[in-house]
């Protein structure tokens, strides 16, 4: 088990705002930071590194305590098992995709490690190359592994997928779920993206005003439980287009596009880009915002 609990005053574009949040995570899942931006999402990620200080806190993974103010005890984020994977991907430039993942590596670590990365991210290929002859996709690849190599407790991952087209972003989605798996990582993810919540959390808190709103599972918080249906998925509109006295909406949900028929006033509600439900209810599919 994970538990954290933590106090620090943010400073936001709306002003000065308190974050105090406690929760704990069972270790082995993936756990989805939801919430506006200054809700405190990446600040959570940045003090269970060690990269940003609290002013009361207690960080305890499994038997290892690393922080806890009360007893000033505030491990350094070189003593903490942490992977972590920014927006930004912050790879080093003067080194090859192999040296990124070597440079990683603890000391007297098993190298094999390194192979094996290459292998599952698919970047066997590219391992001789330097970030500047890379693609988007691929550096996020080499990120991703990176941050795995050390083989950490706790993976935190900063909306890494947000910069990528949709292709990509599923495809990477794969690796994530691909290397959780593999290596047994707890991992914490801060993402906007519902599609991409449903389909990697196993739970999520919801970030409100610096406080934690909710914990539950993406279902039980972002789908209306009155629904009886058993055929429910999450997507983003893409195309509204008349057709007679009704509307054909385009939903895309991971790499298909669903078509609902909607009246007028149904689709007068909704725009492209919106995030829905697309639900079936006495098999009529309907769609509900999100």
């Amino acid at each position: 088990m994970i538990q954290f609990r933590a106090t620090k005053m943010l400073h936001t574009a709306s002003g000065h705002q308190l974050l105090d949040v406690g929760f704990q995570l069972k270790q082995g899942s993936i756990l989805a930071l939801y919430g506006p931006s200054g809700a405190g999402k990446t600040t959570i990620l940045r003090i269970l590194a060690g990269l940003t200080d609290a002013a009361t806190g207690y960080i305890q993974v499994g038997d290892n305590i690393w922080l806890d103010t009360s007893h000033h005890i505030n491990l350094p984020t070189r003593h903490r098992s942490i992977g972590f994977v920014f927006q930004d991907f912050a790879l080093f430039p003067h080194l090859t995709v192999r040296g990124q993942l070597e440079f990683a590596l603890p000391k007297k670590a098993d190298r094999l490690i390194v192979d094996e990365l290459l292998s599952m991210m698919e970047l066997e290929e590219l391992q001789h190359r330097k970030p500047a002859l890379l693609s988007g996709g691929q550096q996020q690849r080499v990120a991703l592994a990176r941050a795995i190599a050390r083989r950490p407790r706790l993976l935190l991952l900063d909306e890494p997928l947000s910069a990528l087209d949709d292709e990509m972003r599923h495809r990477l989605q794969d690796f994530i779920l691909k290397a959780h798996r593999s290596f047994q990582l707890t991992t914490i993810l801060v993402s906007h993206y519902l599609p991409e919540i449903f389909r990697l959390s196993d739970e999520v808190i919801v970030l409100e005003n610096g406080q934690v709103r909710r914990q539950d599972t993406a279902a039980n918080i972002f789908l209306e439980e009155k629904i009886s249906s058993k055929f429910r998925v999450t997507g983003e509109i893409v195309d509204i287009q008349p057709a007679d006295i009704v509307c054909i909406v385009s939903v895309l949900s991971g790499n298909n596009i669903v078509k609902v028929v909607a009246t007028a006033a149904e689709a007068a509600a909704l725009h492209i880009g919106q995030k829905v439900v697309v639900a079936s209810k006495a098999f009529n599919p309907i769609i509900l915002p999100l």
